[in-house]
């Protein structure tokens, strides 16, 4: 705010605190621009301000009296408003500023967790993943080769978890059955065909 706006608000507070009281001749070049210490144009500037809202007048050949008490306590009231509305606004751009900056973190830390799985894929592409086919499961108590699993779904399996024991390289012939956990590889999509051939409704 210009320095001319901020002391005309505090000529204003000073009439509506009867610093300076109604009918009261203001020295704009002198006393005003001394007590704020501006110079006399500044001064001059605030007190136009005050003249055009009618909280104060000019006489001409006299000089300028305060002329409204009523009228400078409206005027700090709509300053007051719009100092409001000003706050309201500072505060949802600040707000919106830190959900930005948070956002932009939350984008960066998900950058990174692709880019190290990326990473991962490349560096250990044969690090197997993992399917426990509940009773819930579709195609149980099927073979390998019957499902055609690798065709439906990419994935080659490495082993299968059957009661407690761990068949390696278990071939199109072995059998999946429920609760057995079923260990394979295949690129990034894998798993997601996995989980769809084997739980389609989910």
């Amino acid at each position: 705010m210009p320095r001319y706006q901020q002391i005309a608000i505090e000529i204003a507070e000073r009439i509506v605190d009867n610093r300076y009281p109604v009918g009261e001749k203001i020295h704009a070049r002198s006393t005003l621009a001394s007590t704020f210490g501006v110079s006399p144009e500044t001064a001059r500037k605030a007190v136009n301000i005050l003249v055009d809202l009618g909280i104060m007048e000019v006489k001409h050949g006299s000089g300028v009296f305060v002329s409204s008490k009523k009228k400078a306590v409206s005027f700090l009231e709509q300053y007051q408003d719009v100092q409001s509305i000003e706050d309201i606004k500072d505060d949802l751009f600040n707000s919106l500023n830190r959900q930005k900056k948070e956002l932009d973190g939350f984008t960066h830390i998900i950058n990174q967790l692709v880019s190290q799985t990326v990473k991962l894929n490349k560096v250990n592409p044969f690090l197997p993943s993992e399917l426990l086919l509940t009773e819930e499961a579709e195609h149980l108590d099927t073979s390998i080769s019957d499902l055609n699993l690798w065709h439906e779904t990419g994935a080659t399996v490495i082993g299968i978890l059957h009661n407690d024991e761990l068949i390696l390289s278990p071939g199109p012939y072995a059998v999946l059955n429920s609760n057995d956990t079923v260990y394979f590889v295949g690129d990034e999509f894998a798993t997601q065909r996995m989980i769809n051939f084997f739980y389609p409704n989910k």
